[in-house]
């Protein structure tokens, strides 16, 4: 079973995560991910930090000549904030000590005091370098390798903002897959082009104001093979996986798959997807994408539309939430640490990282196989079968 972790804190020395259960033989190289980790700084209303945070990373293990081995892939990826400020080598030292400058005014809407209260710390610090979003960036690493064991599938994966504060896109076209360097191209990574420009508008005006914006972002995975996931067992089915795996993603309030919550007010009559023959390609097929690709915590082969939406980030440019000093219980302002007015654009590509590392674990669970080249003849003699 493909499985992964990370480690490491926004601020420390690097960032770094492991990737067990991908077969050998799978190409990767260091600028592969590194084009993957580019995407995810996109988008107009990101913070200073995208603009010198290039994520150097070294492939320490599990590939030799551009291709895995089978075992373990680990990868580090470099804090340049870390490299560049004293600041932070004594900050974030694991060496014994104690920091000069504890943080006690704990944020609203962010990990902080509920993990000092879990944990026993005192320090806020501690809980929000690791609570930091700046951890996907190692899930993006390892996304890239999710992605690139689908491709041979036929497994293509992207993602678009739909929605940007009160700012939603007009048209309810979705992009192909050769449609994703128009939607990188995108300031806000929308495939509206009517609507970008509101969308701008929208993050400017919270910016001057110090506010910040959440919005939706659309995940689209076409060439899914039927039958990922499983009806049998609660813990297996597609949709819960997808749900958790998104659900996991800092500052993410909501998931919906295809129009779950639209065909919630609908009669049973308009919610469902019909079912038709194609003789031609020797398929079923449904006439439409209500269910977002998932019938019964199983994929159906359709395209998979998986939608996630993001709270307006918790630390502010002009910090005016109310809160408490955990020392003192004085009532006082939530402090600033660096922020973005928004992070949708970049939620989009975090989300396609999750739903890849989910698509990918559940091929690798149906289909199975030690090399890449028997991973995908299973896959092909299953297709096979099913014609």
């Amino acid at each position: 079973m493909l499985r992964y972790l990370t480690a490491g804190e926004s601020h420390g020395k690097a960032l770094v995560v492991i990737v067990e259960g991908l077969p050998a033989g799978l190409p990767i190289t260091v600028e592969e991910i590194q084009g993957e980790m580019a995407r995810r700084r996109l988008g107009y209303g990101r913070g200073p930090r995208q603009r010198f945070e290039v994520d150097n990373l070294t492939l320490v293990g599990g590939v030799r000549h551009g291709r895995t081995l089978g075992s373990p892939v680990a990868i580090e990826i470099e804090n340049t904030e870390w490299f560049r400020s004293d600041k932070w080598h004594a900050e974030m030292s694991p060496a014994p000590g104690v920091t000069k400058e504890p943080l006690t005014q704990v944020r609203p809407g962010h990990a902080d005091l509920a993990g000092m209260q879990k944990y026993g710390f005192s320090d806020a610090r501690d809980v929000l370098e690791r609570a930091s979003a700046r951890e996907t960036a190692a899930r993006v690493a390892a996304g890239a390798l999710a992605k690139k064991l689908l491709a041979p599938l036929g497994v293509n994966i992207l993602s678009h903002v739909i929605q940007v504060g009160s700012v939603r896109a007009k048209a309810d076209a979705r992009p192909a897959p050769s449609d994703l360097a128009a939607v990188d191209a995108s300031s806000v990574r929308c495939f509206d082009p009517s609507t970008e420009e509101a969308m701008v508008a929208e993050i400017e005006a919270a910016a001057k104001e110090g506010d910040s914006l959440g919005g939706v972002v659309e995940v689209l995975c076409y060439g899914v093979p039927v039958g990922l996931g499983s009806h049998v067992h609660w813990d297996r089915k597609l949709d819960g996986l997808l749900a958790q795996a998104i659900m996991s993603i800092q500052a993410v309030k909501g998931v919906e798959i295809g129009d779950g919550f639209e065909v919630a007010g609908r009669r049973g009559s308009a919610a469902h997807d019909p079912i038709v023959w194609d003789a031609v390609a020797g398929t079923y097929r449904r006439e439409s994408a209500l269910a977002g690709g998932t019938e019964g915590g199983m994929s159906t082969g359709e395209l998979m539309v998986v939608r996630a939406a993001m709270k307006p980030l918790a630390t502010l440019n002009r910090p005016t939430l109310k809160t408490v000093d955990v020392v003192t219980k004085e009532e006082t302002v939530s402090f600033k640490e660096r922020t973005d007015v928004t992070a949708v654009p970049a939620l989009g590509v975090v989300a396609e990282t999750m739903v890849a590392l989910v698509l990918a674990a559940e091929a690798q669970r149906k289909f199975g196989g030690d090399s890449v080249d028997e991973f995908v003849r299973n896959a092909e003699a299953f297709a096979a079968g099913l014609r």
